[in-house]
């Protein structure tokens, strides 16, 4: 929410004549006041409404702009969005900083390039491609990048006259930047940004000199080079002058192409400058190419660099005649425009030099870093005309290639072609959750959250449609069908600039993400994409280890042709060249691929060219012969909440099918993921060392994983002698026999839930955390060497198993278990029977101190814990044990029984810490134990120190910490009065910031030892130390929707705890964007409570995702009726307020579609429409003008692509409509009544 300020003459941006001397104003005023409100429509274009068949945004009305700048005038707060959702921030560069980032897709048919941008400068802080290691502009942490951009980014400079008067002038410059809190904002020119979901711009309107200065970024889409287009518009708001002016606009500074840079370019940047060079495609300026000589090394093999970095640059102009537009000569020496000033803050060359001068003067780029600044010599506009600049920048592998992408994008109409394809691509891959309600505000959040949430967690692409009868299958249906991921990437940016993203610059782009982002976010990708059937579940259950454990990276799922045969067959139906189908087949049989791979080596090979159908057809016909296998790396240690997630995507599909529950999971056979590390036992991991104040001993948990040399010789055996590359078989688990092992989903389930259960700490209240990792909250890193474990984990254990429990009982079967694993099941039942036989039973009283008979047990459970993964650390034998349903049944409730009496005693101990003694009702999230008798075994760690077996143990509290409420309301099912009293319970705790009407991540941490983790470390309110973690409290809000508080839930969102509904001018940066955390009350400086940071990527989106599928769907779509028949049902939780449009906004709305304007009769039905399975349109006509909560439709209209309506005068749609609307394919509307 944003106050437009006056604007008058001010001292303008940066400016001296050309003697340097500074100029005072010349008749450089407005001329009258209607040229005031000529110049405000001009500068503010864009600040309401647009109609989305604009490629550029125009202004919609002039009497809707001068009433905004009036507003603005009388200090009233405008919120303004325009129809691309773009947020409007006004005065940027005079807020408080951020930083946020372009999406980097390009289409799936495009190579993208990646590019952050900050609230400083001309946005964009660094680009380029892959990853920062491949920069064009090298990439910086945001609190480097803030002060940097403006200098060492993109800068343009204007050597202009008027009546005249000579004046040198940098928009965008920070000497010119607006003082808020003085009178200078007044005076300073008005600046602007737009943050679109796959844009940005920012517009400045210099009022002394009458000049209006905007620049556009998009990443290119659609192309098979990757660039960032930059749009630089300058335009003459003087109502009666001509204005000449001669242009530089471009980078400060370029790095060339010379392999990874980006710690070369930090530890020895002037080194590396040797190796820099600048070359050109033709014997003109205007295709400048940046690149090393070779990739520097001191080794014996040498590589010359031969890809580069491009510029090229054109003025924009209207041709009838389909002419291309003229390259504009680049300026790259950067002594020549910036002379010894190594600061970059002046052009000091301009002042003596004109932009023409500069061309024509010999220039040198080698030994340094360059510059890339697009010369327009000379050019005059009359009044209110402009000229446009559009500039590429981007990579490519050959100087070769240079004046083909010149000629590609030099022909007119391209430029804007490609905007407004920028902005459909970002429409056609967020049309899953396309929603219109009565709060505009909502319906771009809605698309922004999708689109990040893809950003995490990749895109479902169905592909495999060789046929009808194909395009009606889902994957568990017919082998052909087949599912990529594309766009997804690790959330590295420059404010997590801990993190190495990914964004390959190929074909359907995909990068690597981690394993707990990538399982939250494609929570919901069945609901959104039905055809993916059982997809997700049986990727990442193929992910479990032996040890109960998971990798820590996923990566994108890829192709294998089996045999020749079979690549022949496709090859034939593809291509008929006789060489190309040859060498395709050679191809095929290469090993795996992914999609951009396949097409990238065949573009190199020079088969694309040859190809008799369209590359969409030919990825189709390829991907129906090939079988697809999951790919994740090991990483860094095992973390304690991976399999967390699992039953969230197992809800999910049966919120679809229902009735494909018994064939998910019994009827396929997943293979064990086979990692290099292995998980120590106790007696090599508890580690007899010096207390923090070195006057005793105690016992930590250090190295709790090693890398396993024998594993690594074991994967070793599928390395290609000829390639020297491993085979993908080598990352699944094999018997003795050498044959993967596999065993069904249930089986594999079951296994998770007896090691986790097999893993409880003493007192059976939380998961041990003996992998090396943490869960969730990866800040309590410390837990780990405190011997400690979550309780989050518990509960999820207790949902696990009783969904085993519940599917076994329901379909009477038996599982069958790996032998060694039946093993296990036997020594736990032993244990537990040992423990009953002790008669112990937990005193009113419970000690800190561990009972002797609860020690024993759990020393026993760990103890065949750890002789289960001995003998499976390398091979399974290949040996099954077959459990029997009512065995199942009797073991799993045997087990729930025990994990109740745990969740008893982490409430009876529950949390401590400053101003909570432990009374509070709100579940605690850590416990931890100290080792208070050992013995030494006689072993030493890898530095030394000696190991323990442990004889005692003492359990340790915590403080409170969100994620064990949220946790633990999970297992609240049908009960809205419990859920209500643990609702009051946690608003009534330390976790409840009341001013800010949010929740903490952590209660008050004052007093904890920094023994816990790197949260200690931080400040309260920063970061994990009691901030606002965005993701967990989302975790919360969901659960409050889940269990049917709607008042509360919908209360916390308008209440300023939800996007979009956060205070503007607090949050900091767009609403449209969630962030990771925003700094609570606790944080001392108060102008940072409330502040968001560290942008987007965050768990947060699919945390809201999965409240916008129950609020607008319903939690269970298809459900079995009382004969076990598939039916459907909507069953939405929407606020009247959604619905409605206040009176006070109606007249600020956007016009409908067909130009008419909003009608608000007071008899009128309400509606609400949004995609269901991301293309069949529903409507709710609110017939009662009622909130929809738990009310069911009393009439369904469902229209058919072949245009025949069926209606259904019902709550619920019967089986055979039910079956065809999740089809998809033919269903095009739904409109529910109520």
């Amino acid at each position: 929410m944003e106050t437009y300020q006056k604007s008058g003459p001010s001292n303008g941006s940066t400016e001296s004549d050309y003697s340097g001397n500074k100029l005072t104003t010349k008749n450089g005023g407005w001329k009258s006041p209607l040229a005031i409100v000529a110049i405000a429509l001009v500068a503010l274009s864009g600040l309401i409404y647009f109609r989305k068949s604009s490629t550029s945004p125009m202004v919609s009305t002039g009497d809707d702009l001068v009433k905004a700048v009036v507003q603005g005038k009388q200090g009233k707060e405008l919120q303004l969005f325009d129809e691309f959702d773009r947020y409007v921030l006004e005065d940027y560069d005079s807020k408080p900083p951020f930083s946020s980032f372009l999406p980097g897709i390009a289409g799936l048919y495009g190579k993208p390039c990646w590019a952050f941008y900050v609230n400083r400068g001309q946005a964009i802080a660094t680009f380029g491609t892959r990853s920062k290691d491949y920069p064009i502009v090298e990439f910086n942490p945001a609190n480097k990048a803030y002060f940097l951009t403006p200098y060492i980014g993109f800068r343009t400079f204007l050597q202009a006259s008027r009546n005249n008067l000579k004046f040198l002038l940098e928009p965008f410059s920070p000497d010119a930047t607006a003082d808020l809190d003085t009178a200078d904002s007044e005076v300073a020119p008005k600046r602007v940004m737009y943050i679109g979901s796959n844009e940005v711009e920012i517009k400045e309107l210099d009022s002394q000199r009458n000049i209006e200065t905007k620049i556009t970024y998009i990443i290119l889409p659609n192309e098979d080079f990757s660039s960032l287009l930059r749009r630089t518009t300058i335009t003459n708001t003087d109502s009666s002058s001509d204005l000449t002016l001669s242009i530089l606009d471009g980078l400060a500074e370029i790095e060339p192409v010379g392999g990874p840079l980006d710690w070369m370019l930090k530890n020895m940047g002037r080194t590396l400058e040797g190796w820099f060079g600048v070359h050109f495609a033709d014997d003109t300026l205007t295709m400048p190419f940046f690149r090393m000589s070779t990739e520097p090394s001191d080794g014996a093999s040498v590589k010359i660099e031969q890809e580069g970095h491009y510029v090229l640059s054109f003025i924009e102009r209207s041709s009838d005649n389909g002419t291309r537009h003229e390259l504009l000569p680049i300026v790259y020496d950067s002594e020549k425009i910036f002379g010894q000033l190594t600061t970059l803050n002046k052009a000091e060359a301009l002042k003596t030099k004109t932009v023409k001068e500069l061309v024509e003067a010999p220039q040198y780029g080698d030994a340094k870093t360059s510059s890339a600044f697009a010369a327009v010599e000379e050019i005059t506009l009359k009044p209110g005309e402009s000229v446009t600049i559009a500039s590429f920048y981007g990579k490519t592998d050959n100087i070769a290639k240079v004046p083909q992408i010149a000629a590609v994008i030099t022909q007119p109409g391209y430029v804007m072609k490609k905007f407004e394809e920028a902005r459909i691509l970002v429409d056609e891959l967020t049309a899953s959750v396309d929603t219109e309600t009565a709060d505009h505000l909502f319906n771009g959040f809605v698309k922004q959250t999708f689109l990040d949430n893809a950003l995490r967690g990749g895109l479902p692409v169905m592909l495999g449609d060789v046929d009808e009868k194909a395009k009606h299958h889902n994957v568990d249906e017919d082998s052909r069908v087949k599912v990529f991921h594309a766009f997804s990437r690790i959330h590295g940016d420059l404010e997590r600039d801990y993190n190495a993203f990914e964004i390959v610059p190929n074909f359907f782009s995909e990068g690597p993400g981690n394993y707990r982002d990538v399982a939250q976010n494609r929570r919901n990708d069945v609901i959104f994409q039905p055809r993916m059937a059982s997809f997700d579940i049986r990727m990442f259950l193929s992910f479990i280890q032996a040890d109960g454990y998971e990798p820590l990276t996923v990566e994108a799922v890829v192709f294998i042709i089996q045999d020749e045969a079979t690549a022949q067959k496709v090859a034939d139906a593809t291509v008929s060249d006789p060489k190309s189908n040859e060498v395709l087949v050679n191809v095929l049989l290469g090993g795996p691929f992914r999609p951009g791979q396949m097409f990238d080596l065949l573009e190199r090979l020079n088969i694309m060219a040859n190809l008799d159908v369209e590359r969409e057809e030919f990825l189709n016909i390829l991907l129906s012969h090939c079988t697809s296998t999951p790919m994740a790396v090991f990483g860094t240690g095992y973390w304690g909440d991976h399999w967390d997630y699992y039953m969230d995507l197992i809800n999910a599909y049966l919120a679809i099918y229902p009735d494909g529950e018994q064939a998910m999971l019994w009827n396929h056979q997943l293979k064990y993921f086979f990692s290099t590390a292995t998980v120590k036992p106790r007696s090599e991991k508890y580690v007899v060392t010096l207390t923090f104040d070195a006057k005793g001993e105690h016992i930590i948990q250090l190295d709790a994983t090693e890398f396993d040399q024998e594993k690594a010789a074991e994967q070793g055996a599928f390395r290609d002698p000829t390639t020297g590359l491993v085979s993908i078989d080598a990352n699944w688990q094999r018997t003795t026999g050498g044959h993967a092992f596999s065993s069904t989903p249930i089986a594999k389930l079951f296994l998770l839930g007896l090691i986790k259960f097999a893993t409880r700490d003493p007192y059976g209240m939380s998961i041990e955390y003996e992998g090396g990792r943490p869960g969730w909250n990866d800040a309590m890193n410390g837990l780990v060497g405190m011997v400690g474990g979550g309780t989050p984990e518990t509960f999820e254990l207790k949902k696990l198993l009783e969904y085993v429990l519940s599917a076994v009982d329901k379909y009477k079967r038996s599982i069958t278990i790996p032998e060694e694993l039946g093993e296990l099941v036997v020594a736990v039942g032993s244990a537990l029977d040992t423990l009953d036989a002790s008669g112990y039973a937990d005193a009113k009283e419970l000690p800190f101190d561990v009972p002797a008979e609860l020690f024993t047990y759990w020393d026993s459970v760990a103890t065949a814990r750890e002789d289960y993964r001995n003998k499976t650390n390398y091979y399974f034998s290949g040996q099954t044990t077959e459990l029997p349903a009512q065995d199942v049944n009797a073991m799993v409730k045997r087990w729930l029984q025990e994990i109740d009496k745990g969740i008893a005693r982490m409430m009876y101990f529950g949390s401590r810490g400053a101003g909570d003694d432990g009374t509070s009702g709100v579940p605690p999230c850590y416990f931890a134990y100290n080792v208070t008798d050992w013995e030494l075994n006689g072993k030493k760690n890898k530095v030394g120190l000696p190991l323990a077996n442990p004889k005692a143990m003492s359990m340790q509290q915590f403080p409170l910490f969100l994620e064990g409420p949220v946790r633990y309301m999970k297992t609240i099912t049908d009960d809205k009065d419990a859920l209500k009293n643990m609702h009051s319970k946690v608003l009534a705790s330390g976790l409840r910031d009341n001013h800010l009407n949010m929740f903490t991540v952590s209660a008050s941490l004052e007093g904890q030892s920094y023994d816990m983790g790197r949260m200690m470390a931080f400040s309260p309110g920063w970061l994990e130390n009691q901030s606002v973690w965005l993701h967990m409290s989302y975790k919360y809000y969901l659960e409050l929707l889940r269990g049917k508080l709607y008042t509360e839930f919908f209360s916390e969102m308008k209440g300023g705890g939800m996007l979009p509904y956060m205070d503007p001018k607090v949050y900091g940066r767009s609403l449209m964007e969630c962030s990771s955390f925003l700094a609570s009350s606790a944080f001392k400086d108060p102008a940072t409570q409330g502040r968001g940071f560290s942008a987007r990527l965050s768990g947060s989106t699919a945390e809201f995702l999965s409240m916008w599928v129950l609020m607008f769907i319903g939690p269970k779509p298809f459900f079995l009726d009382d004969e076990g028949m598939i039916s459907m049902q909507l069953k939405p939780a929407l606020p009247l307020w959604l619905f409605e449009v206040p009176e006070a906004k109606a007249a600020n709305l956007p016009a409908k579609t067909d130009g008419t304007d909003v009608v608000l009769a007071k008899d009128e039905p309400l509606s609400i429409s949004y995609n269901l399975f991301s293309t069949i349109r529903v409507t709710y006509i609110n017939t009662q003008r009622v909130d929809l909560f738990d009310k069911l439709p009393t009439k369904y209209e469902i229209t058919f692509t072949d245009g025949t309506v069926t209606a259904v005068d019902a709550a619920s749609i019967p089986t055979k409509l039910a079956i065809r609307i999740r089809k998809v394919v033919d269903t095009k509307s739904i409109v529910a009544y109520f």
